[in-house]
């Protein structure tokens, strides 16, 4: 009988240890097939087409690569000597500062090649011809890449920005009418409205030193004034009563990103804190909505919020996917509604700072397109100066550093066939100062390259792409350009100005590129 017993016992442990190896043996090959067989296989696909790129590591891809090359990058950056000359801010390549890896590899490999972080494969894509492709593209088999907008949830939610498939589709339906071109006109005296207390605080400024010049930092300045239009446009309320709300999310934005970001790698040790400020900008937020709700006078006009509002309504039976439908779609227009513009609104000072003599035309051309110095819708189009200036200052500065897409399913972009998975990449100020495309002065300004249109002032106009391309470029850009050629011309109408010593260039990639170290100018009062 013992016999027996311990013979039985003797099969269950042998079958336990095979069972045990068996887990362990598919476990394996599944890490495996994860970690290398696949990015192997995509790498293979890649190469049969004549796609190559810097050989990868076991597990870390070419991150521990990018690390190092950032890393001599930024120490090459501190141990120079010399100050750049103001000449020499324009002219400054700072892609081989905030991304020396892509423009490493961009020179070794050509505009098309491949890299990878971790288990992901990347296409870097620069060549004009592939981004026209995908500027032409309406499938929903490219959308944004999954382990960004990962990172990006708690600063974004499921919104706009960061939905991919359907669910973008519904989304883009309700926002995308609320900027068509027709409505911004009806916002042109809203924006108008919303530069005043910066310019009466500048003023003040100056009377305070005697009328003589002072030196101001406009970042701030400019981030009120956007937010405030923003507020005001879509969620019909003020900056001053959002300005919680703004200041949480500009928080979020600094903890999120990092460069730690592109590689793709964890944020260790900010779970807690980004916890925190979500639960704060939702609550915030859902406050906000709550009051709406509870208004007794109707809206003579539907804004933004309504619509979401209104939709949330009408498609989620479930409470918690209604509040969280309108919250993370709030989110999604407050940060983009307000930073990419006000950042774009400080490139553009900083380089009328420079070049004084665009100052002087956008001011001719406000005293004749508004003689009592009020803006109006029929006005803008005659602003002819100040339009060509941001587009410049968006070539030479765009706040969006990437067109970054994921191949949600095998996509066909151009003669390229991309398996699923693959993330596409396409560094924006690469396109924009690139020699072939813009000609021999391309890392100049030169706003007057813009008099007849995007079409003329270079070989390639699909390389220019300052607001994204194809279905999934920004929704907002028609907005964008309104507000800054109101707050431009209206700032360079009652002030002169130029750059101060104490400005610092320095390009900083915070999710946007912005002046790391902000823009100090000298400013007075037209005479």
């Amino acid at each position: 009988m013992k016999a027996e017993v311990f013979s039985s016992l003797d099969l269950d442990h042998h079958l336990l240890v095979h069972v045990g190896l068996l887990v362990i043996t598919i476990l394996a090959l599944y890490f495996l097939n994860i970690t290398w067989l696949k990015p192997q296989r995509v790498r293979w696909i890649l190469a049969r087409q004549g796609i190559r790129g810097p050989k990868p590591s076991f597990l870390y891809g070419n991150v521990p690569e990018m690390q190092k090359i950032q890393s001599a990058a930024t120490a090459m950056k501190g141990s120079s000597s010399t100050s750049p000359s103001y000449g020499d801010f324009v002219g400054d390549d700072y892609t081989c500062t905030l991304f020396p890896y892509f423009e490493q590899w961009r020179k070794q490999y050509g505009s098309t090649y491949t890299y990878s972080t971790g288990d992901k494969q990347h296409l870097y894509i620069n060549d004009p011809e592939l981004v026209k492709e995908m500027n032409q593209s309406i499938t929903l088999g490219l959308g944004k890449p999954s382990y960004i907008t990962k990172r990006l949830s708690p600063l974004l939610g499921n919104g706009i920005l960061r939905s991919n498939g359907h669910f973008w589709v519904h989304q883009r339906k309700i926002i995308a009418p609320e900027f068509f071109m027709d409505k911004v006109k009806g916002m042109v005296g809203l924006m108008s409205e919303s530069a005043v207390p910066l310019l009466r605080k500048w003023e003040a400024c100056i009377e305070s030193q005697g009328g003589r010049r002072v030196e101001i930092r406009v970042d701030d300045d400019l981030r009120a004034v956007s937010a405030d239009v923003i507020s005001r446009a879509c969620f019909g309320s003020s900056y001053t009563k959002g300005k919680e709300i703004f200041s949480k999310l500009r928080t979020l934005q600094k903890t999120i990103s990092s460069k730690g970001m592109l590689f793709g790698l964890p944020a260790f040790g900010q779970r807690k804190d980004v916890k925190s400020l979500e639960k704060e900008i939702d609550s915030l937020i859902w406050e906000t909505v709550c009051e709406r709700k509870c208004q007794e006078t109707p809206l003579l006009k539907k804004d933004l919020l309504q619509m979401i509002l209104e939709e949330a309504m009408d498609h989620f039976a479930s409470k918690e996917a209604s509040r969280h439908f309108i919250v993370d779609n709030c989110k999604n227009i407050y940060f983009a509604g307000h930073e990419s513009t006000s950042v774009a609104a400080s490139w553009c000072l900083m380089l009328l700072a420079l070049y004084p003599q665009w100052q002087t035309h956008i001011r001719n051309e406000m005293s004749e397109a508004c003689p009592n110095g009020l803006l109006d819708v029929d006005s803008l189009p005659k602003l002819k100066s100040v339009k060509m200036v941001i587009q410049e200052a968006m070539r030479l500065f765009p706040p969006a550093a990437f067109v970054s897409r994921e191949a949600l399913e095998r996509t066909k972009i151009g003669n390229l066939d991309v398996p699923k998975g693959v993330c596409i990449w396409s560094l924006i100020p690469t396109l924009h100062r690139d020699p072939d495309i813009w000609g021999p002065d391309a890392h100049e300004f030169r706003p007057e390259r813009f008099e007849n249109g995007i079409i003329k002032a270079c070989k390639a106009p699909q390389a220019y792409v300052p607001f994204g391309v194809g279905a999934r470029s920004c929704l907002g850009r028609n907005f964008a350009m309104a507000q800054l050629k109101v707050v431009i011309s209206l700032i360079t109408s009652r002030f002169t100005f130029s750059l101060s010593p104490n400005y610092r260039h320095s390009p900083a990639y915070r999710m946007v590129v912005q002046p790391g170290h902000g823009v100090n100018i000298l400013i007075e009062k037209v005479q």
